[in-house]
């Protein structure tokens, strides 16, 4: 995975015509399936907007390889940009077993995992949901009901060694803290990205 992440600028400005027409047939067909998450929004407007940017089509590529099921789920009236987060019922299954950040990777002498959250976010060219971001999401949706998802972590909390991160249990938001050194197999990170 890192490696198909870890690509040059050029590639990220140009994704391949193979992956493009595809990933638009997805990205249309999911908005078209969920209308609840962008009402009075049209595909059109999307697609004009995505075809005009070719290094944030490359972003969403990367969240829809690694599981993330990007779809927009709202709409800013004055930059006239779209939001989309990734939408997956569980936190991306290709982007599990990661530690917060790159502090808490060089920290950890035995049994590193492969990345950081907050790496891998940078290297797809995202940003990792904040609290705010992922319980205005949970009200579109139930999402993370087994999973577990990293969010943003605030400099002081994140100086006291954890990093926060939340789900869904009992139709109700946790949020939580762990080591930020910490990993799980079933905690991602959920990202979005402004189109």
């Amino acid at each position: 995975m890192k490696s198909k992440v870890a690509q040059s600028v050029d590639s990220r400005e140009n994704l391949a015509p193979d992956d493009r027409e595809p990933l638009l047939r997805a990205l249309r067909a999911r908005f078209e399936k969920n209308m609840n998450r962008h009402k009075g929004i049209e595909w059109s407007q999307v697609q004009k907007r995505l075809e005009a940017n070719a290094k944030k089509l490359w972003a969403l590529h990367e969240m829809e390889r690694t599981g993330g099921e990007p779809d927009v789920v709202g709409h800013d009236e004055k930059t006239g940009e779209f939001n989309f987060y990734d939408c997956s019922a569980e936190s991306p299954k290709d982007r599990r077993n990661l530690c917060y950040d790159r502090e808490a990777l060089e920290s950890r002498k035995r049994n590193r995992p492969a990345n950081s959250a907050l790496d891998l976010a940078a290297a797809m060219g995202i940003e990792i949901l904040g609290e705010e971001e992922y319980r205005a999401l949970q009200k579109i949706g139930e999402f993370d009901m087994k999973t577990s998802s990293w969010i943003k972590t605030s400099a002081p909390i994140r100086k006291l060694g954890v990093a926060l991160f939340c789900d869904r249990r009992y139709d109700t938001v946790f949020v939580y803290h762990n080591g930020a050194e910490s990993y799980f197999a079933s905690r991602a990170f959920r990202g979005s990205l402004k189109v």
